[in-house]
């Protein structure tokens, strides 16, 4: 499937950003510039199906993101998945972007946790005819050598950010970012216990938190 006349790859970062916190943005700022993505949308999500809810409200989150990613160029918040009604499916969202980019190549953003258990998604089989992964590498995590993610693997693999260039989906890439430790269910921990989440989030980011109390521990 070659790609038509385009001015990049678009990245697609979803997640419930619980909140968002410079682990994702240092991910999302190295693949942006290491894949030349003309942009990379961030998409929070609203109504996860296959997780318990988040603690900050649909609003909160998107405003938090919206924070964070205000002053980089090519960083974008899609919150189609909060407008959405019922539970979010990254197969959806996928779809609703091939519609409305059918000539652009989409790299679905994951780090290798979320990709070893990618066989679980719903419609996991239809997702790599409408878009590329992009598999985020941390240290400590295995890239699958076998059975069926291993076959895909060696299947669709590349290591060439033009592969991601030259086709409108189907290949996997998977790149090493830089490793900073941080989850946003510790940073959750961080702040409920009353702890300052300096540094571990951008600064308009903690005034919101700070300011809301959104994950102050309830009395």
């Amino acid at each position: 499937m070659s790609a038509t006349a385009s001015s990049g790859p678009v990245g697609i970062f979803g997640g419930t950003f619980d909140p968002i916190h410079l682990g994702h943005l240092r991910t999302g700022f190295e693949l942006l510039q290491l894949l030349s993505l003309a942009e990379l949308r961030w998409i929070p999500v609203g109504d996860p199906g296959h997780r318990e809810a988040p603690l900050a409200s649909a609003e909160l989150r998107l405003a938090m993101l919206r924070a964070a990613v205000a002053d980089q160029p090519g960083f974008v918040v899609d919150d189609r998945e909060m407008r959405r009604a019922g539970a979010s499916f990254t197969i959806d969202t996928l779809e609703e972007l091939r519609a409305e980019l059918p000539g652009r190549p989409l790299c679905l953003v994951l780090g290798m946790d979320a990709f070893l258990g990618f066989t679980r998604w719903r419609r996991w089989q239809d997702i790599l005819a409408l878009a590329h992964l992009v598999v985020a590498h941390r240290p400590g995590w295995e890239r699958p050598m076998e059975g069926e993610l291993g076959g895909l693997l060696a299947a669709r693999g590349t290591t060439l950010a033009a592969d991601l260039h030259a086709a409108t989906a189907g290949r996997i890439y998977v790149h090493a970012v830089t490793q900073l430790e941080i989850s946003s269910t510790g940073l959750r921990d961080i702040i409920t216990s009353g702890r300052d989440p300096r540094f571990l989030v951008p600064e308009p980011v903690r005034t919101i938190i700070l300011e809301t109390g959104c994950y102050a521990r309830a009395p």
